[in-house]
């Protein structure tokens, strides 16, 4: 009887399990250099598409700013041109008298006293208040039975815009007493 012999794969079962199958190839120098080099190139790309898409961003807001600086005056100014219509108007009157130019004059306060409060713009009219020096600037010191540095009166009212001083109220101020 002849022998044969056995591939040793069936001669030890446990030596049919993948790892001790084929050995696993390594990739050569040059695969791993082309693969570092295509992920190199897609963050690259990446890093691009981010500069381009933050340089927009940043040209984008800057065309807004620039807009909205250049019109943040127009509700305001829409607002005016109907004060302005009313001074024009009361202008053009051929056969006025005093009376219906104070009449005229006085609707058009008001209707200028209605677009600051729209716009939040307050009059300053510290008669009898501790002077301020943030919002009122004296002009000149006065005899006065008031406490010092009291305004005494207001030769042109100040205003404030939400808060902020436009302009501060010019005012006489009670000296001290000596």
């Amino acid at each position: 009887m002849t022998h044969t012999e056995t591939p040793p794969e069936s001669k030890n079962p446990e030596n049919n399990t993948p790892e001790h199958q084929a050995p696993e190839v390594m990739p050569s120098l040059e695969e791993m250099l082309k693969k570092a080099e295509l992920n190199a190139q897609e963050h690259h790309d990446a890093w691009l598409r981010a500069k381009a898409e933050g340089e927009n961003i940043r040209r984008r807001a800057q065309e807004d700013v620039s807009k909205a600086q250049k019109f943040a005056v127009e509700r305001f100014s829409n607002e005016m041109l109907a004060v302005m219509d009313s001074l024009q108007a009361g202008l053009a009157v051929q056969t006025a008298s005093v009376e219906s130019f104070k009449s005229g004059m006085e609707l058009t306060l008001k209707q200028l006293s209605s677009v600051f409060e729209k716009f939040n713009i307050k009059e300053i009219n510290p008669v009898g208040e501790k002077f301020d020096a943030h919002k009122h600037q004296a002009i000149g010191m006065l005899d006065s039975e008031q406490e010092p540095n009291t305004v005494v009166s207001v030769m042109q009212k100040g205003y404030t815009l939400s808060d902020r001083v436009l302009r501060p109220a010019l005012v006489m101020v009670a000296k001290a007493k000596e």
